[in-house]
């Protein structure tokens, strides 16, 4: 069966510890009910003892001692009846005291709010294992008291480290993603190399034609016929051009020849030709110059 304090629970909270007073508060809550019941012990007690003859006197007795048995056991039952229905619980958020019969009570202490608790445990506290327990905000003030708890140790330790865990969730949520390390273990993508980038073509000189040939024209006059040129400023102009296509192209030969003997001079150095075909080969260049 359920308890009373289960259905207070939040969605997420679980129950962490539970406890109640101990049984030497059952018995000083419930003494006036043992005393009546001893009280009735004693009459039946007396009766047997006494060996009372009077019949009358003899069942009054009786009835009385059975009376006060009856109602300190009552009272008795009553008692223990409100001690097992005593609920101090530790949930993973707060602190939760239940008490009443059908009548319930409920009390509850958030953990975020508690600073401190002080246990205060008499000689016979420590010996039957029970104490006062109670309960600081951080103003200092008093929150809840369990009087006369039992194993009140292990409750103490159990709230402060529940206490501990929810302050700890809140400063590092667990439903967060971890965030990345701050140096990555994958490798480092060396940057693209760069490409050479090709100087653009020279532009060839195309070939001129070869100048017009000179096509003399006559001016006729009085003294007779004279020959001219037919486009003099266009023949000088193409006369220069073709210069300038010769001097190019000669001197275009004489670095390509230059660069061949050079590399004619590596192979040489190297062993891959000899000396002799070495100079033959620029024999052979320099008469094409």
């Amino acid at each position: 069966m359920a308890r009373y304090a289960d259905s207070l629970l939040t969605e997420g909270e679980t129950v962490v510890y539970r406890s109640r007073q101990h049984w030497l508060a059952l018995l000083i809550r419930a003494r006036n009910g043992v005393a009546v019941f001893i009280v009735g012990l004693l009459l039946l007690l007396a009766i047997a003892v006494l060996n009372i003859t009077d019949t009358n006197i003899r069942n009054l007795i009786s009835i009385v001692a059975l009376a006060l048995l009856v109602v300190g056991l009552a009272a008795f039952i009553y008692r223990w009846w409100q001690w097992s229905n005593q609920d101090y619980v530790i949930t993973n958020r707060r602190l939760l005291k239940v008490t009443g019969i059908l009548s319930k009570h409920s009390a509850d202490s958030s953990l975020e709010k508690i600073n401190d608790a002080i246990l205060d445990q008499p000689v016979l506290g420590r010996m039957l294992n029970y104490g006062d327990l109670t309960i600081l905000t951080a103003a200092e003030e008093s929150v809840d008291r369990y009087h006369m708890l039992n194993n009140p140790k292990e409750f103490k330790k159990t709230m402060l480290s529940q206490k501990h865990d929810l302050e700890t969730g809140f400063m590092y949520p667990a439903a967060m993603p971890p965030t990345p390390p701050m140096r990555a273990d994958a490798p480092i993508q060396a940057a693209p190399a760069m490409q050479p980038v090709a100087p653009p073509p020279v532009a060839q000189l195309a070939p001129q034609a070869p100048p017009a040939p000179y096509a003399p024209t006559t001016m006729a006059g009085a003294a007779g016929s004279m020959p001219l040129p037919s486009d003099p400023a266009g023949a000088a102009s193409e006369g220069a051009s073709h210069i300038a296509a010769e001097q190019m192209a000669g001197q275009d030969k004489s670095l390509e020849v230059t660069q061949t003997l050079s590399r004619l001079a590596d192979l040489r150095d190297s062993g891959a030709i000899t000396s002799d075909e070495y100079e033959q080969k620029k024999q052979e260049l320099l008469g094409r110059l």
